[in-house]
């Protein structure tokens, strides 16, 4: 009788690198080939397709904490960028368990086959918890992330190319999330077992121009949701060709890479927008390019915010929400200036959450009020805007909640 070990061990098909020159070892998932990009967390238990499309995640792998991913499968519907075809978001993703089976009605394709249309490389079968504590003690580090069917891999040069790789920090990724042209949106939020209806232009009573540095869909359909006709223009757009579409608000959206060096160009643009005293609203890099705009300053964190179950305290309303959240970098709060007043914070570490100009129709947050995914807590925040809005017609305000 022959002796069998209890234990099998699979053949690594996957490596991460990071650029210290650690590797760590796993199953390939998704698209083959290598890329480099910096490596963060995600404590969200669901929307893992919605995290992978949202565009502020270009330039990064996604560890999700959460240890089952994909058995829910894929959808059409669920998509955030606004620009699949060009599919925007992250570059690499790590799970703990392999893909299972999808199960679920609304499913219309296997994860792993999705990951391959989309090019996104992925790892699977690791410690993704000891991966996450790593990442706490040490900050996001820069890696490279191969996938090779037959586990060959040249780890010197991926190691080489892991210590190459710039980072985020002064990186411009919004001129490459940026939709190229400018577009109207029309879809407006989604209803269970009915999906998108459209708004039509005899319907809408307020017109926004979104400055897209890589907007999500659900935040133009909160807009369309609340009888906005809405203008989508690229991240480089002028001043003066957004006041031609004669906006009743404007709003700055998310986006990846650093604020600062997206500012290089939008911070002029944003800052004779603010003289118009159109309402103007900022999300995420919306936000953080706000802050640049009107003087602060914004730093690199340490591990970012990735998630969807995060305490800000609104200081307006007193209240606690639990947001989701999507940045690595943030406005330093000590850097206001006089006549801008911090409206949010987070209670994991006191980083500014929110701002607003004194005497003017001009605030944003750091976080995503528009969820997807996440909690809807923080939707009232659309309202407050178009009340904005609705104050310079002389309309009465929409009620917040």
């Amino acid at each position: 009788m022959t002796a069998t070990s209890p234990w099998t061990t699979r053949k690594p098909t996957a490596v991460l690198v990071l650029a210290d020159g650690t590797v760590i070892e796993g199953q390939g998932i998704g698209a083959t080939g290598a890329v480099e990009a910096e490596v963060c967390f995600n404590t969200a238990l669901t929307g893992y397709e919605e995290i992978l499309t949202d565009p502020s995640y270009l330039g990064q792998i996604v560890t999700f904490t959460f240890p089952h991913i994909g058995n829910v499968g894929t959808n059409e519907e669920d998509i955030e960028d606004v620009t699949p075809a060009a599919r925007h978001g992250a570059v690499g993703v790590i799970f703990k368990a392999d893909i299972t089976e999808p199960s679920n009605y609304r499913a219309s394709k296997h994860l792993d086959a999705w990951l391959k249309a989309r090019g996104i490389i992925g790892l699977s079968g690791i410690d993704t918890r000891a991966l996450t504590a790593w990442i706490r003690e040490h900050g996001t580090p820069n890696a490279v992330i191969a996938h090779d069917p037959n586990g060959n891999f040249d780890l010197e040069a991926l190691k080489a190319k892991a210590r190459a790789w710039s980072g985020l920090v002064g990186l411009d990724l919004a001129k490459v999330a940026s939709s190229g042209q400018s577009s109207v949106w029309s879809e407006k939020p989604w209803v269970w077992n009915e999906g998108f209806e459209e708004l039509a232009d005899k319907d809408a009573d307020y017109h926004v121009v979104c400055i897209d540095f890589g907007v999500k869909r659900n935040i133009l359909r909160l807009f369309t949701g609340l009888k906005c006709k809405v203008t989508v223009v690229p991240a480089t757009t002028s001043a003066e060709e957004i006041l031609a579409l004669k906006p009743d608000g404007i709003f700055l959206s998310n986006g990846p890479g650093d604020p600062a060096a997206t500012g290089e160009y939008a911070v002029p643009v944003i800052q004779s927008l603010i003289k118009t005293d159109i309402p103007l609203f900022g999300i995420c890099l919306g936000h953080q390019m706000l802050g640049l705009a009107l003087g602060a300053k914004t730093e690199k964190m340490h591990q970012g915010h990735h998630g969807a179950n995060h305490p800000v305290k609104d200081f307006t309303t007193g209240k606690v929400e639990i947001v989701s959240m999507n940045h690595g970098f943030a406005v330093d709060s000590k850097s206001l200036p006089e006549g801008v007043e911090e409206t949010h914070i987070s209670l994991f570490d006191n980083t500014n959450c929110g701002l607003r100009v004194t005497g003017k129709p001009v605030f944003s947050v750091q976080h995503h009020p528009e969820a997807s995914p996440g909690p809807q807590d923080s939707h009232y925040l659309f309202r407050r805007f178009i009340n904005m809005v609705r104050e310079k017609k002389g309309e009465p305000a929409l009620a917040e909640r």
